[in-house]
């Protein structure tokens, strides 16, 4: 039984186990909650691991019914884990105009260092660390076959999470990741927000300055709707295509005719997507 852990759900799905927990972050000073799958084969040994960060507006849940991944999960014998995308509770603050783009569903996976912020919105270090340690610790995964992938903000989160860390994650990938933050609206308005006019400080999650300085080359793979609404102004695909050529940084970026930025979208191409991160997660 997991430890200091409260289990809210469970349902036995393509021979395995969707669940979901709440538990005490002391990283984001609130409670939070969490999902995760587990594949048959996790009962006998342990699994490799796949973390799956949402974008803007979502939590735990969005992708847990939305995507289709509890089959190609079992096919591939892979946990999904599926954090919620910020802090959460009634003393966290929200954006104070109530927009959706920022506070509450919109963390951005980044450690905030300006007030109000700073006291709750440490998304990264609660991914990084803490709820890797509590995933660790209480399930059969193996910690040494983890990868990441992500939509939109959540995008933006793998991009950044895993190039700042290759020695933990084995390969990234991605559904329409905001590639840009330091240059787009949601971005500026976010990084403004929790980070302040410290410019240098925003090229820690951005993943364009990232690829700039990279050492460790991880496998990376982006799929992007043409017919994405945001295309143009918010995710900004070219930018990180840009940046990888001009460093020689192996990418696949495919730019798919017809699809948006919804999770028809992900559905549709999420088995490219773990039968990807399986080959890196091999014994």
């Amino acid at each position: 039984m997991p430890r200091n852990l409260k289990q809210l759900s469970a349902y036995r799905v393509f021979d395995g186990y969707q669940l979901q927990y709440g538990n005490r972050s002391d990283v984001l000073n609130c409670d939070m909650q969490f999902s995760i799958f587990l594949p048959p084969q996790a009962e006998v040994e342990p699994v490799p691991v796949l973390y799956w960060l949402s974008g803007l507006t979502c939590n735990d849940q969005n992708f847990v019914t939305k995507a289709g991944a509890q089959q190609y999960a079992t096919e591939f014998g892979i946990a999904i884990v599926c954090p919620d995308t910020s802090p959460r509770g009634e003393d966290v603050p929200d954006d104070p105009e109530g927009v959706w783009d920022f506070g509450l569903g919109a963390g951005f996976y980044l450690n905030a260092t300006q007030e109000p912020w700073a006291k709750n919105y440490r998304m990264y270090d609660y991914l990084v660390e803490e709820l890797t340690d509590v995933v660790n610790a209480n399930f059969t995964v193996d910690s040494q076959r983890q990868s990441i992938f992500g939509h939109s903000m959540g995008g933006h989160g793998a991009l950044t999470i895993g190039l700042r860390n290759p020695d933990q994650y084995q390969s990234i990938s991605a559904f329409s990741p905001i590639v840009a933050p330091s240059k787009c609206p949601w971005g500026k308005k976010a990084f403004s927000n929790y980070l302040g006019k410290n410019k240098k400080l925003w090229k820690h999650y951005d993943s364009c300055e990232l690829l700039a300085k990279a050492d460790d080359y991880l496998p990376i793979l982006i799929d992007q709707g043409e017919d994405d609404q945001f295309l143009e102004e918010q995710l900004m695909t070219e930018r990180i295509i840009a940046a990888a050529e001009k460093v020689d940084y192996p990418m696949q970026v495919r730019f798919q005719p017809g699809y948006d930025h919804s999770y028809f979208f992900i559905a549709s191409f999420l088995r490219d997507h773990i039968e990807f991160h399986s080959e890196f997660l091999k014994d």
